[in-house]
Formats: C-alpha cells, structure tokens, sequence
C-alpha cells in the first residue's frame, strides 16, 4: 500500500479503493489525532451530492463518534464552507467527503484541523501511522460521541450548533467577503451538478447579480458529468445564448472556479489571479505586493506581474502550498491556474463561489468587460508531455537529462522557462516547456521527452 494521502486528503474508487472500512478508520485516526486536548470535541462533516457520499458521511460519522467526538453534520455544502464552518463553530476538525472534479465514481476525504486549515505533511503521517497500526482509542459509555442536530444530541435545542441557517451562515459570509453590489451584471454559473448548486446561485443573487444557473440539478450520478471547470463548452455557450456578461464554472466541490467571458472566451486562473492581483494592489489590500502562484502557472502571468510591479512567488502544486506560503509571508492571495483561488482574510482554501464574487466585484467597481481585464495577461505558448517512465527518480537524477534542461534554459533565456515534474500518482514526468516562440516550445519539449523516456 502505497502513501495514503494524496495532494488533497485521501480519494480513490468509492467502494472500492476507498471503503466504507479505510474511511472509518480514517477519521477515527483523525479524531484521535486532532482532538487531544478536548474533553468535547466537535467535528464539522459536509459532503458534496455523489452517491457515494452518503454511504461514506455514514462510515466517517462511526469513525468519529467511535473516538469520542460529536459529529456536526453540515449535508451538501462546497468544501471552503466546511472549512468556514469548522473554524465558525470552533470545531476541532473538519471533514469534506468529496472527489472535486473527479468522475462520480470516485470519492474522496479531506480533512481540515481546528481554525478550517489543511493537513501538514507531519499530521497526515501521524494518522496515516494509526490506521496502518489499526489501533485507535475506543471509549465507551457516555464517552462515545453523539451525532448533533438542531434539536442537540440531548433533545434539547443547542444555539451553538443548531444547523438552521448553515447554509445561509456561509452565503452571507461571501456576500460580506466581497462587499460590491453587483446589480447589472448578469452571470451564467455552471454548478456541475455539485456542492455550491444551491449556494452558488443563492450568493450571486444575493449580491445583486442576474443570475441564470444551468447544470444545478445533481441527482447524486451526474456530479461533474460533461459539465463545470473541466468542460466550459456549456457554460461557453450559454453565456452567447444569454448575452450574459460573463460565465462562472465551478468544479465538484466548488474550490476552484474558471471564467469566460462575454464573448466566450475562457479566462483561466492565473487571469483571474492577475485581475485580481491588480485590483487589489490598486486598493492597497496586496499584501507586501506579492502575489503567490505555483510552478505551472503560466509564463505570461511572469511577465504580466513583473510589468505591474508586483512580486511572484511560486509554490509546488497543490493548493495546500500556496496556502501554506501565503501565511508564511503574510499574503493576500494566492492560487492555481486550475482555479483554485485563495483569500487568506476570508478563508483557508479555494473559494470557487467567492473567486467568482471578486471577480465580477472588480468587473462592477471599474465598468469594465472581463475580456478588457483579462487583456492585461497574454498566454505564452505552452507545451505539456507526460512521459511514462520505469523510475521517476532515476530521470531526476540523470546527469544528461539535468544538463540538456540547462542547455534548453540557456537557449531560452527570459523568453521562455522549462518544468520536469514527476506525476504524484503515476509514472509519469511531466516535461513543460514554455516559449514565446510556439515552434521552439515544441521542440525543445520533444527533445527532452525523448531523452526522459530513454533513461
């Protein structure tokens, strides 16, 4: 068995790799790692509408009432309002039962500590170490803890914990977050059958927004089905038959959300973080002027912060490390060119639904079209090969290979940059090579994919 964690908690086949079984034992590791220190803990559980999802809320809900902690079962929200609400009711921890943009048949746990922040390396192995040892602590009596609802686990009414108006709770705070009447501006939103197809809608409106919501019908099978982030063409296309200002796309979960714009072209996340990153640079709110972005993002958001004056620092993949950068320095945002977008004053993971309130709040508060705000990035041509290999670590460390990158960097210069990743699931090194010049991108990519492939 291989690490048990991936980038973003555990995932896997529902019923399969991940089991009613590893989930249960998940979160009874969890709890018995993250409550220490509570004589009544609380956790905060949420999922998004895959079927699979009940089945699972029902073995994490064992697992942590097993280990003495009381459950607060929050239903079908978007992973940023769990980890809200986890740090809202002061909850030890907090747990999200999604895959994200992953197909239905996949599921997922990911698991936030007390405050709604990710996991760091060291805690996730202290878990992992308990569910390979299978031993957990098992009270029993009145230690075993209780599942709350707004009746409270005694039958009495409990103010703290009564689950009337969670949702509204988490609408209200995005509202609050991005402060702008958005009255005339009209959004398609693409909710891919997912967590914020209720949220979504309900906090752009709220904002003052038309709104008009397709793919918001999840039936537990069509989450992500041809639909959201990683399909625009529907969005694309509703927003030319509207004559919508602009279209949102949010994936599962709702942590990341893309745009396009009123004609239909697809402003992806690192145009949304330059947009941002400018808006908020011209209000004073970015923080040391520095905007926080990981290694794939584009070459063109480079160039277009080093126009504007503004400092970018570049983090590994994952979302967890641009988070866990942006409270190092003390930073304002951050995010991924997927379109995961962090606001650390407002949340501690990617906000798809508030991504999308920013975004149109900067759109309101110049008068200007998203396609003029996004102008202030130009793509520079990417290439992206993925090389299957016998041994990740043997093409790290080839001679050869490190050699023909720097002599590729050289040939470079500024106008262009090079990425050798190895994949974090598969056997594969990711080779990306980035130029201004198309052309040379493809070759300088093909020669290194081919070197690659022969260590």
């Amino acid at each position: 068995m291989g690490r048990l964690f991936g980038t973003d908690g555990v995932r896997g086949l529902a019923n399969g790799t991940l089991s009613p079984e590893l989930a249960l034992q998940v979160s009874a590791a969890a709890a018995q790692v993250l409550s220490r220190g509570k004589s009544r803990a609380v956790a905060v559980v949420g999922r998004d509408p895959r079927a699979s999802g009940e089945m699972l809320e029902a073995a994490v809900t064992a697992g942590l009432t097993s280990a003495g902690v009381d459950v607060l079962s929050v239903g079908v929200l978007p992973t940023p309002a769990v980890a809200y609400l986890t740090a809202a009711y002061d909850a030890c921890l907090g747990v999200m039962i999604s895959a994200s943009h992953n197909p239905m048949p996949d599921n997922g746990i990911k698991i936030f500590a007390a405050g709604g922040h990710k996991l760091d390396d060291a805690i996730e192995d202290r878990i992992e170490e308990l569910v390979r040892a299978g031993s957990f602590t098992r009270p029993t009596g009145a230690g075993i803890g209780r599942v709350l609802s707004q009746s409270g686990a005694d039958g009495q009414v409990e103010d703290l914990y009564s689950l009337a108006g969670t949702h509204e709770r988490y609408v209200e705070h995005l509202v609050e977050a991005a402060g702008q009447d958005l009255t005339g501006l009209t959004v398609v939103v693409d909710c891919a059958h997912g967590a914020a197809s209720d949220v979504g809608p309900a906090a752009y409106q709220e904002a003052g927004a038309r709104v008009i919501a397709i793919n918001a019908a999840p039936n537990g099978l069509n989450i992500n089905d041809g639909c959201g982030s990683t399909h625009l063409e529907q969005v694309q296309r509703a927003v030319l038959e509207h004559g919508a200002d602009l279209g949102l796309a949010h994936d599962g979960d709702a942590d990341r959300c893309l745009a396009v714009d009123a004609n239909g072209a697809v402003v992806d996340g690192d145009a949304i973080l330059a947009i941002l990153a400018l808006g908020m640079q011209k209000t004073g709110d970015l923080a040391h002027n520095t905007l926080v972005a990981t290694v794939m993002s584009n070459l063109g958001l480079h160039i277009a912060m080093r126009e504007a004056g503004i400092e970018l620092r570049t983090t590994a993949v994952g979302d967890r490390y641009v988070l866990e950068e942006l409270r190092r320095g003390g930073f304002s945002l951050g995010g991924e060119q997927s379109g995961h977008v962090i606001f650390p004053k407002y949340g501690t993971t990617g906000d798809g639904v508030l991504t999308g309130l920013e975004l149109m709040a900067r759109m309101a508060d110049t008068g200007r079209t998203l396609a003029d705000l996004a102008s202030v990035l130009q793509t520079v041509p990417q290439v992206l090969v993925n090389v299957p290999v016998a041994d990740k670590a043997a093409v790290a460390a080839a001679v050869d290979v490190r050699q023909a990158v720097a002599e590729a960097e050289r040939e470079l210069g500024d106008t262009g940059r090079i990425l050798l990743r190895p994949s974090g699931t598969e056997q594969l090194v990711r080779v990306m090579v980035e130029a201004t010049d198309a052309d040379r991108a493809h070759r300088i990519a093909d020669d290194l994919a081919k070197l690659v492939a022969s260590v």
